[in-house]
């Protein structure tokens, strides 16, 4: 055996005793891309949860809000034997207010035609784990119809 040959074999050991060959770094760039993927999919289930809870709780308070407009009846006119009709601006006026008490923001249109209350209400999100990329909210609307009819009248 010759000094050279020793030599290159005293190496080999050495380096592939130390861990130091070709493939370096390929499993860190995995491990990172991988935390990276389950980060994002944490982001999306923890601020997709928040925004599915803020879009229901935005829906009930619309709902809310129209059946708060479609209660102001005119009873006088109701008691003549008159179809059922809504006081336009009282039927706006309680919808405004039952929204204006949310923490929500929204528009309310009454249609005379058929009484019917309409409301629709914006509602946003601040994303908590998804800001990390840039996302900083998640925006929605929602719209809920009320109307008021007679008791005997079917659905």
């Amino acid at each position: 055996m010759t000094p050279a040959f020793i030599e290159r074999r005293t190496r080999r050991v050495i380096h592939h005793a130390t861990g130091r060959h070709r493939e370096a770094g390929q499993v860190t760039a995995f491990v990172v891309a991988g935390i990276a993927a389950a980060w994002l999919g944490a982001g999306i289930v923890v601020d997709g949860g928040l925004a599915m809870a803020t879009a229901s709780r935005a829906h009930d308070v619309a709902q809310e809000a129209a059946r708060a407009g479609a209660q102001s009846l005119d009873v006088d006119r109701l008691r003549r034997g008159h179809a059922v009709r809504l006081r336009d601006a009282e039927a706006a006026a309680a919808a405004r207010h039952y929204l204006a008490r949310s923490e929500f923001q929204g528009a309310v249109r009454v249609n005379a035609g058929p009484g019917t209350v309409t409301v629709t209400v914006d509602h946003r999100q601040r994303t908590q784990v998804l800001r990390l990329i840039g996302l900083t909210e998640l925006t929605g609307r929602t719209q809920a119809t009320a109307g008021a009819r007679p008791a005997t009248e079917a659905p």
